[in-house]
């Protein structure tokens, strides 16, 4: 097959990268990711068959697609300007929005284009060549593991998961619940390999394409009839409880002004007390949602205290907790039905580089002040490490606040732990009504589906919802909206495959990637060999 040329590849990467970006920022169109990535694909396969490609260039092509991938993903940055509320002018806001919108993105790009350079060499290996069939399943597990990558460090945000794509289909994302989303983004990729393998080859080995392609369709087709049955089949319950989430739409600006604190505690007083009226008995406040130590404010504590007695709710409420003027948590506050305030609390596991400290703050201050100075905060948060569980007559609660329901695997302890329920509290204000309030309110939509557990998400200026354990929205209160919404929520002691075994499936892929490269080595040692001994003179009788 003759090769296309470089900015002809450079247009199917382009297409590819763009299409299936937008296919998070505007889910409705989720169902076009099945196909989206045929042109990213066949421009990889058609790179890695050419010989003339180095592997710096293969680098070069991965790091050009994904850096479009997550730039169409994170265009949202510029909903952040003005950042008027953090104290930065116009001209430190528009610096702090192009270093978050490229930033982050050429972040993410540095190690995907690994993928593309692996890919290059492990298709040039024997094992390949000489089934080409399992290119397709060698580039959705190059890219899952990517995806897994991203929960490593605080450099990777694994915000652009592919299986987010799906969050309006459902049934579509119920597998997760076995080996988890990233087996979803693999199924997708594996669909859209096959099918621009189908097309590579179509002309010269066509009953090969039609099989690819019909297997393509029965992957499709499977995880959509296991989604459909999952979602009819019961849950094994405990009881149904009436939870409300309450969204007061205080932005953060007028959140930390030194007058809102009368305005923040009237109008959640009277929202949780409408709640109640409506039947709730467990209500949910977003994060920081009273911008002060929680635990130095005798009259805060009295005002919570006699609003849960007289409500006679339960009341998770979102504040900070400062032992010292070195260590303070963003936490979760638990107030009983009686008003006794409890001692323990939950403190946020992960933090939000740059909001909530600054990783690398020497370097990154002397190169991009206004990004050191971002936070609101005054200083570094310190981040809690135990899942701090909340024992109540409705069963064990677990917690989450805004980042934290971004990485799986602070959901997974939680729930290993012992949780029934889980609660996240969260501020996404500074996105106002952007597409990031959306793609972050589906990061719970998945967790839920994952672990099999309820979801109460309660955030300052929305989006709050309450989330079956199949990742059904049951309440929904809009972005930039006063309200509070009631909804019956299943608490459940029941475990999903992939809470007991996590991401195995991940460590498979990662097997599977490295038996292709140790069987290629094996196989140049003997060759090698071979070679050798056919060299070696004969010595005559």
């Amino acid at each position: 097959m003759k090769q296309p040329s470089r900015w002809i590849v450079l247009f199917m990467l382009a297409l590819g990268a763009i299409l299936t970006g937008l296919t998070l920022v505007f889910p409705v169109l989720g169902f076009l990711q099945w196909l989206t990535m045929i042109p990213l694909i066949f421009a990889a396969f058609c790179i890695a068959a050419d010989e003339r490609v180095s592997l710096l260039h293969a680098y070069g092509y991965g790091f050009f697609t994904v850096f479009l991938y997550y730039g169409v993903l994170y265009h949202w940055f510029v909903n952040l300007y003005p950042l008027d509320f953090a104290g930065l002018d116009h001209a430190a806001s528009i610096v702090v929005v192009i270093a978050g919108w490229v930033g982050l993105s050429l972040l993410q790009a540095i190690p995907g284009g690994l993928v593309f350079l692996l890919f290059v060499l492990l298709c040039r290996t024997t094992q390949i060549k000489r089934t080409p069939v399992l290119r397709p399943f060698v580039f959705a597990a190059l890219w899952i593991i990517f995806e897994w990558s991203s929960t490593l460090s605080w450099v990777g945000v694994p915000w652009g998961r592919l299986a987010l794509g799906q969050i309006n289909f459902l049934p579509m994302l119920q597998s997760a619940s076995l080996l988890g989303s990233y087996f979803v983004s693999f199924l997708i990729l594996a669909v859209n390999g096959l099918l621009a393998h189908a097309l590579l080859t179509w002309k010269t080995e066509r009953i090969r394409a039609i099989v690819c392609g019909a297997v393509a369709v029965a992957l499709v087709v499977c995880n959509l009839a296991y989604g459909l049955v999952s979602m009819r089949m019961p849950q094994t319950k405990i009881a149904g409880v009436p939870v409300a989430v309450i969204q007061g739409n205080i932005s953060s600006h007028d959140k930390w002004d030194s007058s809102g604190s009368s305005k923040i505690c009237s109008t959640y007083a009277e929202l949780t007390r409408q709640a109640a009226e409506d039947g709730a008995k467990l209500v949910v406040w977003p994060e920081t949602v009273l911008p002060y130590s929680l635990n130095l404010r005798n009259d805060l504590k009295a005002f919570l205290s006699n609003l849960a007695r007289e409500c006679e709710v339960t009341l998770a409420v979102g504040s900070f907790y400062t032992v010292d003027r070195d260590v303070e948590y963003n936490a979760i506050y638990w107030v009983d039905p009686d008003g006794t305030i409890r001692e323990e609390f939950y403190a946020k596991r992960h933090l939000v580089p740059f909001g909530e400290y600054v990783p690398m703050e020497e370097l990154i201050t002397a190169l991009i002040p206004p990004l050191a100075s971002l936070s609101d905060l005054g200083g570094d948060m310190t981040a809690g490490e135990a899942t701090s569980l909340f024992e109540t007559s409705y069963g064990a609660i677990g917690s989450l606040i805004c980042f934290d329901s971004i990485y799986e695997q602070l959901t997974l302890s939680s729930v290993r732990d012992g949780a029934q329920l889980m609660i996240v509290s969260s501020n996404d204000s500074w996105f106002y009504d952007s597409a990031a309030v959306y793609q972050h309110q589906a990061q719970s939509q998945l967790r839920a589906i994952e672990s099999g557990r309820g979801f109460v998400r309660s955030a300052n200026t929305g989006i709050s919802t309450v989330i079956s354990a199949k990742g059904e929205i049951l309440a929904w209160i809009d972005p930039l909206t006063e309200g509070y919404a009631v909804a019956s929520v299943t608490v459940s002691s029941e475990r999903t495959l992939y809470t007991v075994i996590g991401n195995t499936f991940i460590y498979l892929n990662i097997a599977f990637l490295a038996l292709l490269g140790a069987s290629e080595l094996l196989y140049k040692r003997r060759t090698r060999d071979e070679s050798s001994a056919e060299t070696i003179p004969v010595e005559n009788a």
